[in-house]
This record gives structure tokens, C-alpha cells and sequence, in this order.
């Protein structure tokens, strides 16, 4: 006899991979329910859906190479370093209309991301807070506290994570460093970066772009004793005063070594941050 069937059942069929003329229906008529009943008891028969992917050997892959230091000097610290991450949530609303006219007046300079003007505010907060651009040599017990930021980016390769630095950041404008961000980038991606542009940093910081949760607790970039991750940006709606306003809201995470920098100093460092990004105008005030 004929199966029937409506339109939204047969493309569910064959979606599944499933021929109607193997679903039993009473009268002949298949609903989504027989399919149901079809997919419970009759897989169990040696149906499998077309739909779903076949099983694939296991494989062995060598670590070795950058994946393998990457992977030696993750674990050593966590190993050696008591880690503890400060998150706090900033109000962007204001640095984001900023950027955004920033970027209708550039001309020819690159496009602005938010990462150059927290930089610029990295590096305008770093002066009070000695403690969180620099360095610990645990063997010897010796903090180095660097006067210059050489602030790392930790960049997703095809080879994996590399961090190239970038020089002296607290010297550079927005657009310089919007410029010495994109060329370090693409030279990590495509393999021409030098040793010395991947070494030598003093401050870390990642981010995982438009794939960023809502909060991360970024691993220290060994022997530095911070690490700094913006996490991504949503709006939502916010009291101001008595209205409720639609807000874009960022979450930023701080990871610090907890034998040379303080909670209450991170913390201190943070809202530091906080008052900059939420009053950009700051960033370019003396």
C-alpha cells in the first residue's frame, strides 16, 4: 500500500537518512511519532542514521617542537606558581562610541580594536602599581620590577600559542600600537617572527577575541607574575540613576603569582583600569 506522509515528515526522513517504507504506520500514514518509534527500536536493528559520522580510530600525535615547550612551560607554571584571578566587570559604553568615532575619522591608520586602548591604559596605571609589570627568578628570590612595559600578546597559531611582544608599549600611541599589534600577528601566524620578538616580555596579556566568555583565568606567562584577559563585550540593560539604559558591558580577568603580588594590590590595579576605561577621555589626559 501507499505511504504518506506530510511535507515536514518527509524532510525530517531524509534528514535521518530514513526510507518511509521502512517506518511501520497504522494505515500507511507516518507521523513524526512512528519516526520516533522507528529511531528507538529500530537502531537496535543495525539502522544508523545517515546523518550521523562513522567511528574513527584512535591516533597517537608526538608533542614536540613549539607545541611541546608551550606545553612545558604551561605546566611549569601552574607548577611553581600560586595562581589567584581577580575578574571585574567594566562599563565600555563610553570607549566603545570612542573607538567607534576613532575609527570613522582614521583616515588611512589601521582599524582600532579595544586591545591598543587597554594597552594605553595598562601602561598609564602601571606607574602606581610597580608589582604587577615585572618578573620573579624564584631560584635566587629576586623580583625585578621593570620601569618599561614590554607588554607580551599571546596570538593562536597553526603551531600554537606564541607570544610576541611588543617594545616599550608605554612609548606608543593608539595607532602605533594598533600598527605594531597587526604586524606582530601576522608575522607569529605565518612564522617569520624573530627570537627577540617573541621574548623578553614583562606583562602578558590574552584574549580570545569574539570567542571570549564571560570570564577566563588566564595562565601566567612564566617568569612574569600577572597576566591580563578582556573578556568579551554583550550589552545589557543597566540602571543609570533611575532609567534602565541598554549598557555594553566587558568582564576582565587578572591572573597574578600570589607570592609577589597581593590580592588587594591586583584588586587596586583592576579598578585602576576600570576608572580609565570607564572615563576614556583619561587615556590621552596627562
Amino acid at each position: 500500500h501507499k505511504i504518506t506522509a506530510s511535507p515536514a515528515v518527509r524532510q525530517r526522513a531524509k534528514e535521518l537518512g530514513v526510507e518511509l517504507t521502512d517506518v511501520k504506520a497504522a494505515g500507511g500514514h507516518v507521523r513524526h511519532a512512528d519516526l520516533d518509534a522507528f529511531l528507538a527500536y529500530g537502531s537496535g536493528q543495525g539502522y544508523r542514521a545517515s546523518h550521523i559520522s562513522a567511528r574513527r580510530d584512535d591516533e597517537n600525535v608526538k608533542v614536540i617542537g613549539m607545541r611541546r615547550r608551550i606545553a612545558d612551560n604551561m605546566a611549569a607554571s601552574k607548577r611553581h606558581i600560586p595562581h589567584f584571578t581577580y575578574v571585574e566587570e567594566i562599563d565600555v559604553t563610553a570607549i566603545e562610541a570612542m573607538r567607534a568615532d576613532l575609527n570613522a575619522n582614521r583616515g588611512a591608520r589601521p582599524k582600532l580594536t579595544m586591545l591598543p586602548l587597554l594597552i594605553v591604559a595598562i601602561c598609564k596605571t602601571i606607574p602606581q602599581f610597580p608589582m604587577i609589570n615585572a618578573r620573579y627568578d624564584d631560584e635566587n628570590g629576586v623580583v625585578t620590577r621593570h620601569g618599561a612595559v614590554h607588554l607580551g600578546m599571546a596570538t593562536q597559531t597553526d603551531a600554537g600559542l606564541m607570544v610576541p611582544v611588543i617594545r616599550d608599549a608605554q612609548d606608543r600611541n593608539i595607532w602605533q600600537l594598533a600598527m605594531e599589534i597587526a604586524r606582530l600577528a601576522d608575522a607569529a601566524r605565518s612564522g617569520s617572527a624573530k627570537s627577540e620578538e617573541l621574548s623578553g616580555s614583562t606583562l602578558t596579556v590574552t584574549s580570545l577575541g569574539p570567542l571570549g566568555g564571560i570570564s577566563t583565568t588566564p595562565v601566567i606567562n612564566r617568569p612574569e607574575v600577572a597576566i591580563i584577559g578582556p573578556n568579551k563585550i554583550v550589552e545589557r540593560p543597566m540602571f543609570v540613576g533611575d532609567t534602565i539604559e541598554a549598557r555594553k558591558l566587558m568582564n576582565l580577568s587578572i591572573s597574578c603569582d600570589h607570592r609577589v603580588v597581593d590580592g588587594w594590590d591586583a584588586a587596586n590595579y583592576v579598578q585602576a583600569l576600570k576608572k580609565l576605561m570607564e572615563t576614556p577621555v583619561l587615556l590621552f589626559a596627562d
